[in-house]
């Protein structure tokens, strides 16, 4: 088991269980943010309700983030400073049209001094087009 994964895990008040650290070290070795579906694939003998249910239990204690795409929820991994009150991925969410990918652009950001009497816990920033790989 990877000691570090259990740590990053247990700092966000999750119990580092066997598939929890199974996952998050599969997410933390891709470059985009992945469906449900693609997960599975790469995890063919799990349960897809346990695959599932892990992802959720993620979103919850700010482990990733999800990203909605028209009618697909993609998980990514979060920053450390995301927690379980508040996800802090006010970057932008880049879906490509060619290659299908959808990746995080964290050096587009939106402004985080936004005024006003109000608490923002979430903000979705999407945008479509061609990416660098497939632009070339």
């Amino acid at each position: 088991m990877n000691r570090n994964t259990e740590k990053k895990l247990e700092d966000k008040n999750t119990k580092p269980t066997s598939m929890r650290i199974l996952v998050y070290d599969f997410l933390s070795s891709q470059n985009s943010a992945l469906s449900l579906s693609e997960i599975e694939r790469h995890f063919e003998h799990a349960d897809r309700v346990t695959l599932y249910r892990t992802l959720k239990t993620f979103e919850e204690k700010g482990v990733v983030h999800s990203i909605q795409e028209n009618n697909t929820t993609r998980y990514k991994l979060c920053n450390d400073d995301c927690n379980e009150n508040t996800h802090k991925d006010l970057h932008l969410h880049f879906y490509c049209k060619i290659c299908k990918q959808t990746t995080c652009k964290e050096d587009i950001i939106l402004p985080q001094n936004l005024e006003g009497n109000f608490r923002i816990d979430e903000i979705r920033f999407f945008a479509k087009g061609i990416c660098e790989n497939c632009l070339t």
